[in-house]
C-alpha cells in the first residue's frame, strides 16, 4: 500500500499486510549481518530525512492533533536526537554483549569447551504508535528507532488519530533508509485495526512494540500469546503516577507543591502517560486547598484534546470518578471543546473501601487528591497501588534517611519503574540510564521503551560452541574485526575510542 493511499484513509488489506511483512523479512535477512557502523548510518540518514521535512511534518501534526507547533517542534527534535543517540550506541557495539569463553581444560567444574555468545536481532517487529506523542511514540518514535537499531525490520501500524502525519513521517523514514543504502522493505506502514490484528499474528513477525491504552494493549498481548509461536509483546500501557507529599514538605511548601502539581497534570492537557493522576497529601480541610489550586489553575492555557474519541472517554472517566462514594469535587472543570481542569478529593478511608479510586485513569486534565492521616495510613494507601510507570516523593532534607521515608521508597520502588525525588514525572528524557516501564498494568514486561536500553528488547542471545574461528560471526572472532567490546574469559576488553570511530 502506498503512503499516499494511507494518507487518504484507505485501509491495508490482508494481502497488502502479508506483502509488507514478507518484504520486511527479506530486508531483514539482507540487513542482519551488516556492521554496526552501517546500521548506525541508516539511523542517522532517517534523522536527516525527518529534519529535512520538519516544517511540513509539524504543520500536519498541528492540524491533526491540536497540539502547538512549539510542542511538536520540540517533540520532533527529541525523535531526531533519539535516532542519533541510538546510532552512537550501536556503533560502539555494547548492545551485542559479545562474550567469549576459550576452551579451558582446568575449569573448576571440569574441562570447558570453547563457547561464545552474542546478541542477534529478532527479525520483523510490529510497532503500534500512540496518539498523544505523534512523533516521540509514533511512526519514527522509540519502538521503531530501537527495533531498527537492534537490526530488525519494522512494520508500523499507523494510529488513526493522525493518518496524514503517519504517512508523511513514514515517507521520510523510507527515504532516509533508501538514501543510506538500506534494503528495500526494511520499514513499512500499514493502516486499520484489522491489519493491526493480522500484524500481531503473522508468523514472520517476531515481536511487538505497543504504546497505548491498557484495554487495547491487553487485547493485542493476548493475541500475541495465543499464537502457535507466542512472541514477546512490549506494551507501554500508562498508569496513574502517584505523587506522595510528606508532612514536612506539605507544611513548608504547600502552595509551591500545588502549583507544580497543577502544571504537571495539565501539561499537554493531561494527555501524558506520566501525568500525576494521584496526589497524596496530609489530612486537613478542603478549603485549605481551594485558594492555591485556583491560583495555579489560572495559568494553564488549554486546547482541544487529541480526538473526539479521547474527549468523550475523558468526560466519562471524570464523571464516573466524581460519582464514586466519598469523592468530592474541589474544582469542577468543564468538558467543552477546550476542557477546563478538574480536581477531585477523597479521604484515605474511601480508598480502603474502594481501591479503584487508586486505579482508574482519567486521561485528560483531571487528577485526584487523597488525604492521609499518618505514616501508617499512607503506607497502606501506597500498598493498594497497581504497577506504575513512575511514583514520586515530594519531601525535604529532614525526610532523607528517616526509616519512614526509606520504607515508603521501598514500597514505591516495588510498584514503579522510575521513582522521583522532588521532581515531577511529566518529562521522560532519552538517555542511557532512563527506564520507562514498570510492573503490570503500567507495562507488559520488565523492559524500558525509552533510552538506549530499549534496543535490547529486540535482540536475543545465540551461543556458538566449538566453532572454527573463521566460521564464527565477526563479533565473536578473536581478531575482533568490528572493533567492539568483548568479554574474554571473564574480563572485558574494549578497543581504543579511535579504533571504534574508524571501524
Amino acid at each position: 500500500m502506498s503512503q499516499d493511499s494511507n494518507a487518504k484513509g484507505q485501509q491495508t488489506t490482508t494481502a497488502e499486510l502479508a506483502q509488507a511483512v514478507e518484504a520486511a523479512h527479506e530486508a531483514f535477512l539482507k540487513a542482519r549481518s551488516e556492521t554496526p557502523r552501517t546500521k548506525a548510518e541508516w539511523l542517522e540518514s532517517v534523522a536527516s530525512a525527518l529534519e529535512a521535512d520538519a516544517e511540513a511534518l509539524v504543520q500536519v501534526a498541528a492540524r491533526e492533533t491540536h497540539l502547538s507547533e512549539q510542542r511538536l517542534t520540540g517533540e520532533l527534535r527529541r525523535s531526531v536526537f533519539q535516532l542519533r543517540l541510538f546510532a552512537e550506541e550501536i556503533r560502539s557495539g555494547e548492545h551485542l554483549d559479545a562474550t567469549i569463553d576459550h576452551a579451558d581444560p582446568d575449569w573448576g567444574m571440569g574441562p570447558r569447551p570453547d563457547i561464545r555468545r552474542v546478541n542477534v536481532p529478532l527479525g520483523v517487529v510490529g510497532v503500534f504508535g500512540a496518539s498523544n506523542f505523534p512523533f516521540a511514540f509514533s511512526v519514527a518514535g522509540g519502538d521503531t528507532a530501537s527495533a531498527l537499531a537492534a537490526g530488525c525490520a519494522v512494520v508500523h501500524k499507523a494510529h488513526e488519530a493522525h493518518p496524514e502525519l503517519a504517512a508523511l513521517t513514514a515517507a521520510a523514514v523510507v527515504r532516509g533508509l533508501e538514501a543510506a543504502g538500506a534494503p528495500a522493505g526494511l520499514f513499512a506502514l500499514v493502516t486499520g485495526r484489522e491489519a493491526g490484528a493480522e500484524l500481531v499474528q503473522h508468523p514472520l513477525v517476531k515481536a511487538i512494540g505497543f504504546t497505548g491504552s491498557t484495554a487495547g494493549g491487553r487485547a493485542l498481548m493476548d493475541l500475541a500469546a495465543k499464537r502457535p509461536e507466542p512472541i514477546p509483546f512490549y506494551g507501554e500501557l500508562g498508569g496513574i503516577n502517584a505523587v506522595v507529599v510528606t508532612p514536612i514538605a506539605w507544611h513548608e511548601r504547600r502552595d509551591e507543591v500545588i502549583s507544580e502539581y497543577v502544571a504537571s497534570f495539565t501539561l499537554g492537557m493531561g494527555q501524558f502517560c506520566t501525568k500525576p493522576g494521584l496526589l497524596f497529601v496530609p489530612a486537613g480541610e478542603d478549603a485549605d486547598l481551594q485558594e492555591p489550586l485556583n491560583a495555579a489553575l489560572r495559568e494553564p492555557a488549554g486546547h482541544s484534546l487529541l480526538s473526539p474519541h479521547l474527549a468523550a472517554g475523558y468526560a466519562k472517566a471524570v464523571e464516573e470518578m466524581s460519582g464514586r462514594p466519598g469523592v468530592r469535587v474541589l474544582v469542577p472543570g468543564s468538558f467543552g471543546e477546550v476542557p477546563q481542569p478538574t480536581v477531585l478529593v477523597a479521604d484515605a478511608r474511601e480508598a480502603f473501601s474502594d481501591p479503584e479510586l487508586l486505579r482508574r485513569e482519567m486521561f485528560g486534565p483531571a487528577s485526584l487528591v487523597l488525604r492521609y492521616s499518618d505514616g501508617e495510613e499512607l503506607l497502606r494507601l501506597v500498598g493498594l497501588l497497581e504497577g506504575q510507570l513512575t511514583t514520586t516523593i515530594q519531601g525535604t532534607a529532614g525526610d532523607v534517611g528517616q526509616d519512614s521515608t526509606n520504607e515508603l521508597t521501598e514500597v514505591l520502588a516495588e510498584r514503579s519503574g522510575r521513582v522521583l525525588w522532588n521532581q515531577w514525572p511529566t518529562g521522560v528524557t532519552v538517555s542511557y540510564a532512563q527506564h520507562h516501564g514498570g510492573p503490570y498494568p503500567a507495562t507488559s514486561s520488565n523492559t524500558t521503551s525509552v533510552g538506549t536500553a530499549a534496543i535490547r528488547r529486540f535482540l536475543r542471545p545465540v551461543a556458538y560452541q566449538g566453532w572454527p574461528e573463521a566460521a564464527l560471526p565477526e563479533p565473536l572472532q578473536d581478531a575482533n574485526p568490528w572493533r567492539i567490546p568483548q568479554r574474554v574469559d571473564g574480563a572485558w576488553r574494549r578497543p581504543e575510542p579511535e579504533a571504534v570511530a574508524a571501524s
